[in-house]
């Protein structure tokens, strides 16, 4: 995928200048490998491996090693669910500002766990107390149901391919 940014020319004109823009990057595919792996056999020294490559670029130690020395609980990589939790944290650190998380949390089938009473502090309260007391700032939350997983086909395309099958829900 490319992208355009604006350049301005020897004389004062705007022009649009194409560059590439990265719609992956290799931390991504490193982690998704290492989740994919994990999921496939559990802990292994290859899954460790990639999760510890996306690690060494930002100047942290290993993944076994970080959670030997730092945690309370260190046997949690040498587990499939805890090196997945792990994983799991790992893309939500690395990927914070990338859009990333919402579609790791449909493809991990976690909507619900987010599916809360919304809360915020209390706008109108005139003391600190009153200010920083929690507060439902929404009616009803939205109730997320199996059909919120997956995406509606377009109806031209059911049309065009008889073989399609409408997705749950839609």
């Amino acid at each position: 995928m490319a992208s355009y940014k604006n350049g301005i020319t020897a004389n004062n004109i705007s022009a649009p200048e194409f560059y590439p823009f990265p719609v992956i990057r290799l931390a991504d595919l490193y982690l998704l490998y290492a989740e994919a792996l994990n999921e496939y056999s559990g802990p292994s020294a290859e899954v460790y491996e990639y999760i510890d490559r996306v690690r060494e670029r930002a100047g942290l130690d290993g993944v076994v090693e970080s959670w030997s020395k730092y945690s309370t609980d260190p046997s949690k990589p040498t587990t499939k669910d805890g090196l997945r939790s792990i994983i799991h944290g790992e893309r939500t650190i690395e990927f914070a500002f990338e859009s990333k998380r919402y579609w790791d949390v449909r493809r991990w089938k976690e909507i619900d766990t987010y599916n809360t009473q919304p809360q915020g502090w209390n706008i109108m309260g005139e003391t600190p107390e009153d200010f920083y007391k929690l507060q439902n700032v929404a009616e009803v939350p939205v109730k997320v149901t199996v059909k919120d997983y997956f995406m509606p086909i377009r109806e031209t395309n059911i049309i065009t391919n008889k073989n399609l099958i409408q997705n749950y829900g839609w």
